[in-house]
């Protein structure tokens, strides 16, 4: 799955959700970092996407970088509120509260 959506991206199909599902593939296989690059990408190109936001928070625990992890998951929780999308924000405030319980 992974090299064909790589393939995509080098014919030139960039695309908010490509780069999610590349962010999805990569963290699925055990990839946090190269999961992080696409996910940050997709991010770049549509601010407002609330599961990629969801997705990154998770690559950078995975990462052990809770406290990249917890800012994300805050930046997220404010873009799926202007999005209305209150699922996601119930999911990363909890992930966000736990951090914070982890972190002290």
């Amino acid at each position: 799955m992974i090299a064909g959506l790589e393939k995509l991206l080098a014919e030139g199909k960039d695309s908010p959700e490509l780069r999610f599902g590349l962010g999805n593939a990569y963290l699925n296989a055990g990839q946090p970092v190269s999961a992080a690059e696409h996910l940050e990408a997709c991010l770049e190109q549509k601010p407002g996407y609330s599961a990629a936001w969801k997705l990154l928070g998770r690559a950078y625990q995975q990462q052990d970088l809770p406290e990249l992890a917890l800012k994300t998951y805050r930046k997220g929780i404010s873009a799926a509120e202007e999005a209305g999308d209150l699922q996601a924000v119930k999911e990363m405030e909890v992930f966000a509260r736990r951090l914070e319980k982890a972190l002290g």
